[in-house]
């Protein structure tokens, strides 16, 4: 007969290397920390908006450790209003927002497992408003399961600075840098290769969307791009990889600011 824990192991012998490392740094509340899988995974259905990506961002942050955890997480109207970004929601505003995350589907290429993993970010939210007359009012919700297996077995981890992404203004931005800052610390690796339908997969481009490299420059890269350089801690330049005039593919390449005041300003 099999006991409990063979079905069902415990989860301080699954916890990967990510948990333990967002459960050592919930003290910092300038940086978030994601599972890599998750940073680099795409939006394949129903992107959010700049503003839902940062209510997501901050479901994250707030979870922290527990982000594995079958449970119910909650924060209040108060809390999120003292996010820079965030501090003019109300219930009427919050709302939309929760109904976009609970629309997104994700995918991402589990090259251990020879897998495409594919699922939601949350299962169920609530917003519950008895104290709305006194001018507050708590976000409940309960993360999906395919998030939580994500965070459960994640062994590599992604540092956000959490006000960069409070910060950026346009959904473009936001995943260009999430998806930036799981491999600027990569050892030995300063760029990345993207194809046009990587890139348009990485910024969540919905197909019929931009099609043309011209549009997906002009109105998406560019913009994100001058949006990491001014607001964030690295600097990304862009070299294109042409087929005679053709563009192929896009090589991304990044460093470090050695100074940050006008950043910081």
């Amino acid at each position: 007969m099999l006991l409990k824990e063979e079905f069902f192991p415990s989860k301080k012998l699954l916890m990967g290397k990510t948990l333990k490392v967002a459960a050592d740094r919930a003290y910092d509340d300038t940086k978030s920390v994601l599972p890599t899988e998750y940073a680099r995974g795409v939006i394949v259905d129903h992107p959010p908006t700049a503003q839902g990506l940062k209510l997501m961002h901050l479901m994250i942050a707030h979870a922290g450790g527990a982000l594995a955890d079958d449970r119910m997480h909650e924060i209040r109207l108060s809390d999120i209003r003292k996010i820079k970004g965030l501090q003019n929601h109300d219930r009427a505003s919050l709302n939309p927002l929760i109904r976009e995350l609970r629309a997104v589907t994700l995918s991402f290429d589990n090259k251990s497992k020879k897998q495409d993993e594919i699922g939601g970010f949350l299962d169920v939210a609530k917003i519950k408003y008895e104290e709305e007359e006194q001018g507050d009012l708590k976000v409940r919700w309960w993360f999906s399961r395919f998030f939580c297996e994500i965070a459960e077995n994640s062994n590599h981890w992604t540092i956000m600075d959490r006000q960069t992404v409070f910060t950026l203004k346009s959904k473009y931005s936001i995943l260009l840098f999430q998806f930036l800052s799981s491999l600027v610390n990569l050892e030995f690796r300063n760029s990345e290769v993207l194809t046009l339908p990587n890139l348009r997969s990485v910024l969540s481009v919905p197909d019929g969307k931009l099609s043309s490299w011209n549009d997906l420059n002009r109105y998406a890269l560019k913009p994100a791009i001058a949006e990491i350089n001014q607001l964030s801690r690295f600097k990304v330049d862009v070299k294109l990889i042409k087929d005679g005039r053709h563009v192929d593919a896009v090589r991304l390449v990044w460093q470090h600011k050695p100074n940050r005041t006008d950043t910081k300003r």
